[in-house]
C-alpha cells in the first residue's frame, strides 16, 4: 500500500513538474534584437567609473541558456512555494534577482541579447518583488533594516551591470534595457528613504542625474 501511495504521489509530482516546464515555456516573451552593439569598445561610459560593494552570488554552470534550464527555473518556483517564513522568502526573491542579472550579463557577452534580454526582466521583476515583501514584513512588525541596506546596495549593484550591459548591448535593444533600468532606481529610492525615516544611514548613490 505504502509503495502504491509513493508511486501514485511521484507520478503526480512528475506530471506537474512537465506541466510547469511547459507553462515556462509558453510563457516566455521572445525578443528579436539585431546583432550591431551599442557602443564601440573605445567609448566611456558612467560604468566604467562606478564600483558598487555588492557581491553577487555564483549563478552556476546551468545558465537560461542551457538543456536543463527549465528545471533549474522550476526548482527555484517551487523553492519560493515551499518557503513559509516570510523574511527568508524575501532573501529568496533577492538571490533570484542577483543570479538572474548575472546571469544576463553572461549571456549578452556571449551574444544572445534576446535570451539575456528576457533573464534582465525577471532579474528586475524579481528585485521588485523583494522590495514589496520587505514592505510587507515591516507593515507586520518585522525588522527590516538589516535587508533594507542589503537592497539598497543591491539596487545600485543593478544599475552598475545594467549600464555595463548598454554598452555592449544591440542599439535597438538599448530603449528596453533603460526602462527595465527604473525597476533597481526606483527599489533603490525606497528603500533609501524607508531607511532614512527609521533613523538608519542609507548606502550613497554613486549615480548622477538621480
Amino acid at each position: 500500500m505504502a509503495r502504491r501511495i509513493v508511486a501514485i504521489l511521484s507520478a503526480v509530482f512528475l506530471a506537474v513538474a512537465i506541466l510547469s516546464i511547459s507553462v515556462l515555456r509558453v510563457a516566455s516573451v521572445n525578443y528579436a534584437f539585431n546583432g550591431s552593439s551599442a557602443r564601440t569598445l573605445g567609448e566611456t561610459t558612467e560604468a566604467g567609473k562606478i564600483d558598487v560593494s555588492y557581491e553577487f552570488p555564483y549563478p552556476g554552470r546551468i545558465l537560461p541558456d542551457h538543456p536543463l534550464w527549465s528545471l533549474k527555473a522550476l526548482r527555484d518556483k517551487l523553492w519560493l512555494v515551499v518557503t513559509v517564513n516570510p523574511s527568508r522568502r524575501a532573501e529568496l526573491l533577492l538571490l533570484f534577482a542577483d543570479k538572474r542579472i548575472a546571469s544576463s550579463k553572461i549571456l549578452f557577452e556571449r551574444g544572445k541579447p534576446e535570451l539575456a534580454f528576457s533573464t534582465l526582466s525577471k532579474a528586475e521583476k524579481y528585485l521588485q518583488e523583494a522590495a514589496n515583501l520587505e514592505a510587507e514584513n515591516r507593515k507586520k512588525g518585522t525588522d527590516t533594516k538589516s535587508f533594507l541596506t542589503r537592497l539598497a546596495n543591491a539596487s545600485l549593484k543593478h544599475r552598475e551591470v545594467i549600464n555595463g550591459i548598454l554598452m555592449i548591448a544591440p542599439e535597438d535593444a538599448r530603449p528596453e534595457i533603460i526602462k527595465i533600468e527604473n525597476y533597481p532606481r526606483n527599489v533603490y529610492k525606497n528603500s533609501r528613504n524607508i531607511l532614512y525615516s527609521l533613523g538608519m544611514p542609507a548606502p550613497e548613490n554613486p549615480f548622477s542625474g538621480d
